[in-house]
């Protein structure tokens, strides 16, 4: 398992960066990954999940989906003019998305953000995982509670409550979201499943293409196609090259790969990183606070094409 979560929350209390908690590729996710390659090819069956509802295996038709080899800038940090030649930015749902550029509006969908933490234990306690010491929650970040999505009935609410950040970003003018903690089953001391945190993910899809948005799975190569079998229609990855599991998510969402590597822990250089044939042309180099341009650590170079399709 690894965590490499920043430690920018300290400097911006409401936008956070996400949690790479996440397990080793398996052997089994190989072959599930090769399955997917028929799948992009073409067939449009429905795949049931593992409650039996089926979702469809391709992107949703009423979305847009991320301009094919276009950079896009991931600016959680704080929004700021992107670059010439960006196709596309990731903003927090605070803020608001980049003029004339492909959006995606980040929401954390399986804990709670550090300024509504008293609000949950307040008006929806039984929402909020309980351990045998009380609330349960991520250790890296102690000012997030995970939610509790072990039964159907609460997994309803929980969405229903998100069902406004979602909305308000379509609102604003975001094209996608970018859902984040799906992993957070892997901090609930076995308390929750990954059955539990895709069905999850498979309400907040249904909101999110409701309201005309692309959703994003965040992260989590060892779900293999699972994830596109619970609606998501793209990846947003962190740091795939220096884990080696780029191939997993672009066998799975072909094109539709967003990668951001960081500067404090590379595998090479950012040069070898792009040569990789491995790594979506949709990758990008970033400091790992997220800064903004002016700062000493402010960071931002791309790989591959510049300009979007």
């Amino acid at each position: 398992m690894r965590n490499l979560r920043s430690g920018r929350e300290s400097r911006q209390p409401e936008i956070r960066q996400t949690e790479r908690m996440r397990s080793r590729i398996r052997a089994g996710i190989v072959a599930a990954a090769i399955g997917a390659v028929v799948m992009l090819a073409g067939c449009a069956a429905d795949t049931p999940d593992s409650t039996g509802t089926a979702h469809s295996a391709t992107p949703h038709s009423g979305v847009a989906l991320p301009p094919t080899h276009a950079t896009v800038d991931y600016q959680l940090g704080g929004g700021y003019v992107p670059a010439a030649g960006v196709g596309g930015v990731a903003r927090d749902s605070t803020d608001e998305p980049a003029a004339g550029l492909y959006s995606i509006c980040y929401v954390n969908g399986f804990q709670t953000q550090p300024a509504d933490r008293e609000r949950w234990l307040a008006d929806d306690p039984d929402l909020v995982l309980q351990g045998d010491g009380g609330p349960i929650i991520d250790e890296n970040w102690p000012d997030e509670l995970i939610v509790d999505t072990s039964t159907a009935d609460k997994r309803e609410r929980i969405a229903a409550l998100m069902s406004d950040a979602l909305d308000a970003c379509a609102e604003k003018g975001f094209d996608a979201i970018e859902i984040d903690n799906l992993d957070s089953y892997t901090r609930s001391e076995g308390r929750l499943t990954v059955d539990d945190a895709l069905a999850l993910a498979s309400l907040y899809a249904d909101t999110a293409h409701a309201a005309g948005l692309a959703i994003a799975q965040k992260n989590a190569a060892e779900l293999g196609t699972r994830g596109r079998d619970a609606g998501f229609d793209f990846a947003v990855t962190e740091e795939c090259h220096r884990f080696d599991e780029c191939a997993v998510y672009t066998d799975v969402y072909g094109a539709h790969v967003l990668d951001i590597e960081y500067t404090d822990d590379l595998r090479g250089d950012f040069a070898d990183v792009c040569a990789d044939p491995q790594v979506p042309a949709s990758t990008i180099l970033r400091d790992r606070d997220l800064t903004l341009p002016g700062d000493s650590d402010y960071a931002f170079e791309a790989c591959g094409l510049t300009q979007s399709d």
